[in-house]
């Protein structure tokens, strides 16, 4: 069942709808019972031996990669906070309960979908409409540290190393192999997925408050590519600066489904907002209600406007934008700020 969006040129069809075999596992089954029906050493949890289903979906459960399917993934997973879809579009197991502001993907139309999911049936000129597209910010760091730069910008076009039409979604900033990624700012971990088939890898997603930012939005930062897999669980509460996981080089390499050997280590750093608190998690998506794109280092202005349309049309000596950071030493530059670069700098 396809809808066609007047007016923008696209046919989206139902790409994110049809469940998979781990999301037909959830239908009408709790996670308990899940894991009785696996488990046959009754040690309380499912090694991979003792799965007789798609390894695929052992991988997509499993989301600290120790080789175990324990309560607490399968909990995750069936509840729709990595995925899963109940009957009638619940995204939950019977009686699974939503974290605070996620929602059914009842709740979420068909062009927001695909302006942040960016499926595959999804028109680009979507996410384009969004805020997908460059507007010039560059970081200017505090004197006298250093600090990870970008080498791979916001909105650059990667049509060259994919089969589509397709824009860099974040910013990227190479760092050594194992070096610590932190949060920008306080808040709850809402999506964590391995990510053997993405050109992400393994990422977390963060949705932050406005209490949270002191900016008047709802604002979700995506941090992906790491070594291993974040050892938070999907609810938790994280401190601004807290320690998410080493670099790596996680994901997809270019036109393969094997892990890319070449691509240098990095976090891949990416953010969304909207004025809803609102979220909808899929199978391998965090989607905002009413969502849009936003150049990440927008994110560091701390003040509105931060739409691309508005942050393009900035004169150009506003385009080098204060970045707020943490030292290696534990300093807070400036002190006040609730949020800071996703890697810690270094006094010169």
């Amino acid at each position: 069942m396809g809808v066609c969006v007047l007016g923008m040129g696209v046919l989206f069809a139902p790409a994110f709808a049809v469940p998979s075999s781990s999301d037909s596992l959830a239908q009408g089954k709790d996670p308990t019972r899940a894991i009785k029906k696996h488990d046959q050493n009754k040690d309380g949890k499912i090694s991979r031996k003792e799965w007789k289903r798609d390894p695929s979906v052992f991988d997509e459960i499993d989301t600290d990669g120790d080789g175990f399917l324990t309560l607490e993934e399968f909990t995750a997973r069936f509840a729709g906070r990595e995925g899963g879809s109940g009957k009638d579009g619940d995204d939950r197991a019977q009686g699974a309960p939503l974290l605070d502001g996620q929602t059914t993907s009842n709740g979420l139309d068909e062009v927001t979908l695909c302006a942040i999911g960016r499926g595959r049936a999804c028109d680009i000129k979507l996410a384009i409409e969004r805020g997908l597209f460059e507007t010039g910010l560059r970081p200017r760091f505090p004197e006298n540290v250093e600090c990870r730069d970008i080498d791979e910008q916001w909105a650059i076009s990667y049509t060259w190393k994919r089969d589509r039409e397709n824009y860099h979604g974040g910013i990227d900033m190479p760092a050594p192999w194992g070096t610590p990624i932190i949060a920008a700012a306080a808040g709850t971990v809402v999506g964590k997925y391995v990510g053997k088939n993405s050109y992400r890898g393994k990422e977390i997603i963060l949705r932050h408050s406005p209490e949270d930012t002191g900016i008047p939005l709802w604002i979700y930062t995506q941090y992906a590519h790491f070594d291993e897999m974040p050892k938070h669980v999907v609810g938790q509460r994280v401190r601004m600066g807290e320690v998410l996981g080493p670099t790596g080089n996680s994901g997809r390499g270019r036109r393969s489904n094997e892990q890319s050997t070449k691509r240098r280590p990095a976090v891949h750093f990416a953010v969304w907002y909207s004025t809803s608190d609102k979220y909808v998690a899929l199978r391998h998506k965090i989607i905002p209600v009413e969502g849009q794109w936003m150049d990440p280092n927008a994110l560091f202005r701390k003040k509105l406007p931060l739409d691309s349309y508005s942050i393009k049309a900035l004169p150009e000596a506003e385009k080098k934008v204060p970045i707020a950071v943490i030292v290696d030493d534990g300093e807070v530059i400036p002190a006040n700020t609730k949020i800071v670069w996703p890697y810690t700098c270094t006094r010169r």
